[in-house]
């Protein structure tokens, strides 16, 4: 399936990848930003997985790009395991950070009202962080099941 759109080796592919890793930055970005997301556990949790996203996703991108330059084709066997095993480990780790962080998002908005007792935590911060983390799980999911149906389709 040489024609797949977003397969490594490709312009799609490259644009998942620096998407991937734009949000995974960005939502390190922000959440490193906001006062006390050290103080919960689940925000710990989505910094250290956006952080492996943002690398793995930076350096298939840089791949991907390399193999553009020397149209150098990415889909071998091997090389697609180890892209579907990668990108299944950090899309998932990425799903459930993503969904831990915002589980505690909406605990502290609607359930024990947390933002409007104390106008101090940064919530909008934390909602806008966890947002990212979904798209670049989004991309990475993405990415996966790209790699896996070229690797089912060898």
């Amino acid at each position: 399936m040489p024609g797949l759109a977003g397969r490594p080796g490709s312009w799609g592919g490259l644009l998942l990848r620096v998407g991937q890793t734009f949000f995974a930055a960005a939502c390190i970005g922000v959440m490193g930003s906001s006062l006390g997301f050290s103080s919960y556990t689940a925000f710990c949790y989505l910094v250290a997985s956006m952080g492996l996203q943002m690398l793995w996703s930076f350096g298939l991108a840089c791949l991907d790009a390399y193999a553009i330059k020397v149209k150098k084709d990415l889909t071998h066997p091997i090389m697609l395991s180890l892209f579907v095993v990668g990108d299944w480990v950090t899309a998932i780790l990425s799903f459930a950070a993503s969904s831990s962080a915002g589980g505690v998002v909406i605990l502290f908005q609607k359930d024990v009202l947390f933002c409007r007792r104390y106008p101090q935590l940064p919530c909008g911060k934390y909602e806008l962080a966890t947002a990212f983390a979904f798209l670049s799980w989004a991309l990475s999911a993405t990415s996966a099941l790209i790699a896996f149906w070229l690797l089912a389709a060898f």
